[in-house]
């Protein structure tokens, strides 16, 4: 069996296939950025050098090419998506190592910033939101002020109080509890969004598989816990002393930023938390709950047309 190297060697006598690798050589070395790396490296690099990294050069003018018509991440054609070539020598040599491009770099860092937003049952729409999603007419403009200050101002190791949103149906509440999450992930703080109702829902059916306080802990522990909508829920005094106590208790106690959407005031909450589905009237409950969200909170009303409609 012949080996390689002869076959090579036998091939390069060839003239058909000396032509054709002069012709290639020349396309290779004429590239201009293959050039400019031939250039910076100057005398440090041998013809033999040259000659054997020849088919590295060529692998990375292709790739380069790729790079420099490549208009999207998912559209990339290079051996590894989403890296860029760079020539070195080493130990004599030439090769290729390779770093994420600018388009796979601000790919994972979007990436990490999602990560960054758990939710449960909130709307891709209101996770995703930024503060220029609302408009800032009315009261609306009172509410982005506190939202940014409060972004700007974050500091985990300071206690800082999150803001209590209250107003009618459709006026931006649950956006910008959306915006600011994606402000503090930008900053690579971490925060959690609840829709309310929902989540009240999922915690009764936890009861059954045992669950509910490893469920209750998760949420009440989140650096930046913010209760959507609280308020549209059917009370009763299981939900409020047994799962929201226990959130708001912990948090009030390790000065964890909350933040929370109602259509209810701070008085109107109260008044909803005090009667049962079976109109059971507890007031001393209801105001405890209701201390402890002011404890936390800074209240905000906000007002302007209905975005829902």
């Amino acid at each position: 069996m012949e080996r390689i190297g002869d076959t090579l060697k036998r091939l390069g006598n060839h003239a058909g296939f000396q032509e054709r690798y002069q012709k290639m050589r020349a396309e290779i070395l004429q590239n201009p950025h293959v050039r400019k790396f031939l250039a910076r490296q100057g005398e440090y690099l041998t013809d033999e050098a040259l000659e054997k990294g020849l088919m590295t050069l060529y692998e990375y003018s292709q790739q380069v090419q790729n790079c420099e018509i490549c208009q999207s991440l998912e559209e990339c054609r290079n051996l590894m998506k989403g890296y860029q070539p760079e020539l070195i020598v080493r130990g004599g040599m030439i090769h290729i190592q390779y770093t994420p491009c600018r388009k796979k770099i601000l790919f994972d860092e979007q990436r990490r910033k999602e990560s960054l937003i758990k939710s449960m049952y909130v709307p891709k729409d209101i996770v995703s939101a930024t503060f220029a999603d609302i408009d800032a007419v009315g009261d609306r403009v009172e509410a982005i002020k506190k939202a940014a200050e409060f972004v700007e101002n974050f500091d985990p190791k300071v206690r800082q109080k999150g803001l209590y949103l209250y107003g009618k149906f459709g006026v931006g509440k649950s956006f910008l509890l959306g915006a600011i999450a994606n402000e503090l992930a930008k900053r690579g703080v971490s925060t959690m969004i609840v829709f309310y109702p929902e989540l009240l829902r999922e915690l009764k059916s936890s009861i059954g598989d045992s669950t509910l306080n490893e469920k209750i802990e998760m949420i009440k522990r989140q650096p930046v816990l913010m209760i959507d909508d609280i308020g549209a829920e059917t009370m009763s005094s299981w939900t409020r002393d047994e799962v929201l106590g226990p959130i708001l208790q912990f948090r009030m106690q390790e000065h964890l930023p909350t933040f929370f959407s109602s259509n209810f005031s701070y008085e109107e909450l109260e008044y909803h938390l005090t009667y049962s589905q079976r109109g059971e009237a507890e007031k001393v409950k209801a105001r405890r709950i209701l201390e402890r969200i002011k404890y936390l909170t800074v209240p905000v009303l906000m007002s302007g047309p209905n975005r829902r409609t």
